[in-house]
């Protein structure tokens, strides 16, 4: 099957085939599968010790090469076949495997010769992770005997075309999800860095890093799963682009991002910005001076054109200069000298501080921005949180107000109510957290102004439930997320507006929008997160109803994220099927009571999933949710699953649902799996397991049907998914 000799290659076939569908997602990291001889027990271990992903594009071509190093840690020799399947529109170039000094060969095969060999490991090993690949290309090689203690280094080079997706260029990996593998390393490199924006990826977070015309990007590999990136493709305002989601018979998801280009040459929206910093006593030792550094760092991201207040407060209040002044070298080295002078001592007067905030709006065609930053609660002045926010709704009309809770002791919906009627966002820095740190993220993201006042004019479907409500302001260098879902069908342009220097400025963003699209299973869960930290914050600022929490624990059963509310509800299943909620669940009205660890807890929880940029950052905000629950739960394909009677069971499974039983690894089980990909993430979570479907539902255990009879998969496929 393979040849020793350098640059050799023999293949199977002269191209690889497209896989079964393009929406599927990249390769995933290679595997070696060892030789099991008949009769005789498997000798040695094989373990991935490092992988390393290196990628070059260059305009939509994706030069893609992957090195992998095995080590055998058994007793005794082991051989096998290294496997790596590819990407669909992809063409292998060659790999390379080190035996010592020598380097050899392998072959690609044809993806129905691949469906054959990854269903015969599945049935073999009983492991369902590898049919997430089935339908690929399939590059084989022979691993020779690898004797104990000793490693094999394995390089694949692979071009990809890459798909072009509205204003960016799209590319996806697969990282895998099949435990442990050493250390994984993926960058990105572009050569003509000038033609693209920021990337932004919707399910791992990114390091970029930009020197001259090269752009690199660096990706947080340690959750796995399906890496998707997009390159916004530089425009001469924004770049737009559209990615739907249609499971079929209920509304579709959509997800429009907008793309401004990095700030260099761009026109900047001037910014008359306000600092206010809190120097009570409760301020003293290392939360001051991260609050110095805060403030430092502050004055360093001030452009020319910029204005700005600081303002300090305990008992009193003290400004550092009466008005706005000019961001000067002169004014900015007075200004670090008062930051270098500030004491903790006294109370908290939040209203005054408010009153000296809000007293002197943005001047015309100037972004008016206030960063107010707390460590406890009004002990000075007014002390009613309902009063304080109203005060602060009615004279902060025209300016973005972004709030930073430092600490439990802080009142949570004061600060959240504050943010909410100003625009902004809430922050919360936990007492073991970095105040400069925080406050350094949120500057440095409002530190170039792009287009203010943004609004959605009109598009060619009806978009429900957004996340944002209402379009925040768009900075240079920092994507805009929107996700919703949509009524019905159409096509057309996306027509959003915005304000720049006094004038209105309108782009567009080209999209369809099917009534079925099985790609972008992303959208749904992210969407899912941002929603529910919207709801769980309205629940806190608005007080509870049934309705609310209904739809929160709905929201968090369905597309499998912890909540409070959902957590509680996992441990009662009977409670699942009636749909009825507690009515001590709903938590009361009472802003005044909103400080302290549970509180502080749950609004940095909502905080965090509102603004959760990827899934990463959702499924970080749900761990603490994670801890709360007093029941076994997994999770997987965005679905929540609980061990009830021996079977994992879908919490959103309820009694009125048929169950159709299947025996897993039969020819019944094969056939579904092809038939309903959907289901192949749900397979990890046990041998037993119950996926509900919209009319009909599914039961994997060993007393299933082996073979379906005409017509019955058929059937069920259209009743699971309510077609």
């Amino acid at each position: 099957m393979f040849d020793r000799q350098p640059g050799r290659l023999r293949t199977l076939a002269t191209t690889t085939c497209l896989a079964a569908s393009l929406a599927t997602p990249a390769a995933a990291q290679g595997w070696i599968e060892l030789d099991r001889p008949p009769g005789r027990p498997v000798v040695g271990t094989v373990v991935r010790t490092s992988s390393s992903v290196r990628v070059k594009i260059e305009g939509r071509v994706a030069q893609v090469e992957v090195e992998e190093q095995f080590r055998n840690t058994g007793g005794g020799l082991a051989e096998g076949s290294y496997l790596y399947p590819l990407p669909g529109e992809s063409v292998f170039q060659n790999l390379s495997l080190w035996m010592g000094a020598e380097e050899v060969r392998g072959e690609v095969m044809r993806a129905e010769v691949a469906r054959g060999i990854y269903e015969e490991i599945v049935r073999r090993r009983r492991d369902p992770a590898l049919l997430s690949l089935a339908g690929h290309g399939l590059v084989r090689a022979q691993v020779f005997p690898i004797p104990p203690g000793d490693t094999r280094r394995i390089v694949l080079r692979y071009t990809q075309l890459l798909d072009r997706t509205g204003d960016a260029v799209r590319f996806r990996y697969a990282l895998g999800d099949r435990g442990p593998s050493g250390g994984l390393v993926l960058q990105l490199s572009v050569a003509d860095a000038g033609r693209f924006g920021t990337p932004y990826s919707p399910t791992h977070p990114l390091t970029t890093t930009r020197r001259g015309a090269a752009l690199t990007v660096g990706v947080d590999a340690a959750t796995g799963g399906d890496l998707e990136l997009f390159l916004p493709i530089r425009t001469d305002l924004v770049g737009t682009t559209v990615v739907t989601h249609a499971p079929g018979g209920e509304d579709g998801y959509f997800m429009l991002l907008l793309s401004p280009p990095p700030v260099a040459g761009a026109a900047v929206v001037p910014r008359d910005i306000t600092l206010v910093v809190d120097v009570s006593g409760s301020m003293s030792g290392a939360k001051l001076d991260q609050a110095r550094s805060a403030l430092r760092q502050a004055l360093g991201t001030l452009g020319e054109a910029d204005r700005f207040r600081l303002i300090a407060f305990s008992s009193t209040v003290r400004s550092f200069r009466p008005g706005f002044v000019g961001a000067t070298p002169a004014n900015l080295r007075a200004a670090t000298a008062f930051v270098d002078g500030l004491a903790a001592d006294g109370g908290t007067n939040i209203e005054g501080a408010l009153d000296a905030a809000l007293d002197e709006p943005a001047a015309a065609g100037r972004l008016g921005l206030v960063v107010f930053m707390t460590d406890g609660l009004p002990s000075i002045g007014e002390r009613s949180p309902e009063r304080l926010a109203d005060r602060a709704a009615r004279r902060g009309e025209g300016l973005r107000l972004f709030t930073v809770g430092v600490g439990h002791d802080v009142n949570t919906w004061l600060l959240d109510r504050i943010a909410a009627e100003g625009h902004g966002s809430a922050a919360y820095v936990a007492p073991e957290s970095s105040v400069e740190t925080a406050m350094g993220a949120l500057l440095g993201k409002l530190r170039f102004p792009a287009l203010v006042n943004l609004r959605l004019l009109s598009a060619p479907v009806r978009f429900s439930e957004q996340s944002p409500a209402v379009l925040p302001d768009l900075f240079y260098g920092e994507e805009l997320v929107l996700l919703g879902r949509y009524e019905g069908r159409g096509s057309g342009p996306v027509i959003i507006e915005g304000e720049r220097n006094g004038r209105r400025e309108r782009f567009a963003a080209n999209a369809v929008f099917p009534t079925a699209e099985p790609d972008n299973d992303f959208v749904p869960r992210l969407w899912a997160s941002r929603r529910i930290g919207d709801l769980t914050r309205q629940i806190r600022l608005e007080g509870g109803s049934p309705e609310l929490v209904a739809r929160v624990r709905d929201l968090g059963l369905r597309y499998g994220i912890l909540t409070e509310y959902t957590s509680y509800l996992v441990q009662e299943p009977g409670m699942l099927a009636g749909g009825g909620v507690r009515r001590e669940l709903v938590p009361p009205a009472a802003p005044a009571a909103q400080s302290g660890r549970t509180a502080f807890d749950a609004a940095s929880r909502s905080a965090a999933l509102s603004g959760a940029a990827n899934l990463a950052a959702a499924k970080a905000s749900e761990l603490q949710a994670t801890a709360e629950t007093g029941r076994e739960t997994r999770q997987a394909g965005g679905r929540l699953f609980t061990l009830q009677r021996g079977v994992w069971t879908d919490a959103t499974q309820v009694d009125s649902l048929h169950v159709t039983s299947v025996a897993p690894f039969s020819p019944a089980w094969f056939a579904l799996v092809r038939a309903l990909p959907e289901l192949v993430p749900c397979l990890s979570v046990g041998d037993a397991v119950l996926v509900a479907g919209r009319r009909e539902s599914v039961r994997f255990a060993a007393d299933g049907i082996v073979t379906w009879k005409a017509g019955q998969l058929a059937a069920l496929v259209s009743s699971f998914r309510g077609t």
